[in-house]
């Protein structure tokens, strides 16, 4: 079983870089608001389906769900509302890459908390080696765009995914509470959350054609709803910096699907680059021993 998670990691590393490129047709037709919220309420239908199919309860203790609400706040609502308004000016691809920043705030974050210690010099050198190969995909010093509050907004999505991934690694994984559960309450959170923001741009009218109903469907049911049950089970699996690791990988899957489908910038630089971030995950991701049984317990329900 130990090719298992390597599957996991690449089905959710599809998934979660396709993201960017369904946000950006929906943006054709909605607000950021209205794309953030769609994919809000339909990942949270999805998963209490889900959830309902499988016999699963939703958690029913207050001390959960005030975590919920908080690891909903950073994990699903902010970063998600951010890369809406973001890819307002920046293409899908770049996006991808930006997010890729995840894993060195995870670590970062890791450190300052105290669930990464020792950090080994093999996973060190991956996290800088992917930095590097999405510096190099990024190439900053070639074009003074895009910058500005698009960009910064996409960053803070990605620090804002690390805080999440390690406050749910902390008080909501391994704690007795099954994944489908607790990824299905935390979108249901995520979407009173967010429907709070309508006022700010999400009750305008809008005309949906097939192609953005298409995108908005796959966004919330596929990318978000399936997505975000599979980061639950890989921080359960393999802990909060090492799922987070996967964001390296997305780079290669927003950029090649933002050159097939929208006819953005694909070259040899670009490609050498998401080679570079490849070997660079495959260090991070490099264990001395297994994790504990529990957590593999509570990854399988």
């Amino acid at each position: 079983m130990k090719g298992w998670p390597w599957v996991r990691v690449g089905t959710l590393a599809l998934l979660w870089g396709s993201t960017f490129l369904w946000i950006e047709l929906a943006l054709e037709a909605l607000s950021p608001v209205q794309v953030t919220l769609s994919r809000c309420v339909l990942g949270s239908v999805t998963l209490l389906l889900a959830c309902l199919g499988s016999g699963r309860r939703l958690p029913g203790d207050r001390v959960t769900w005030g975590h919920v609400v908080v690891a909903a706040f950073f994990c699903n609502a902010l970063p998600f509302a951010m890369f809406s308004f973001g890819q307002q000016t920046i293409a899908s691809g770049v996006a991808g890459v930006l997010n890729a920043t995840t894993p060195l705030w995870s670590l970062v974050i890791g450190v300052i908390i105290g669930t990464e210690r020792g950090v080994r010099p093999v996973r060190l050198a991956g996290l800088l080696l992917g930095f590097a190969g999405v510096v190099l995909i990024f190439a900053p010093w070639r074009t003074t765009g895009p910058v500005g509050w698009g960009a910064l907004a996409i960053v803070a999505a990605a620090a804002s995914y690390a805080v999440g991934f390690a406050y749910m690694g902390r008080h909501l994984v391994g704690k007795g509470t099954p994944t489908i559960s607790l990824s299905a309450a935390q979108l249901l959170a995520a979407t009173g959350l967010t429907a709070l923001t309508l006022p700010a741009g999400g009750l305008a009218p809008v005309t949906v054609g097939p192609v953005t109903l298409a995108a908005v469907v796959i966004l919330g049911v596929v990318a978000t709803g399936v997505t975000f049950h599979l980061t639950y089970r890989s921080i359960a699996a393999e802990g909060a910096t090492n799922t987070a690791a996967i964001g390296y990988l997305l780079p290669v899957v927003s950029v090649a699907l933002g050159a097939a489908v929208l006819d953005e910038d694909l070259g040899l630089r670009v490609v050498v680059g998401m080679a570079i971030v490849l070997v660079g995950v495959a260090l991070t991701r490099r264990r001395t021993r297994e994790p504990a049984a529990p957590r593999h317990e509570e990854a399988r329900r």
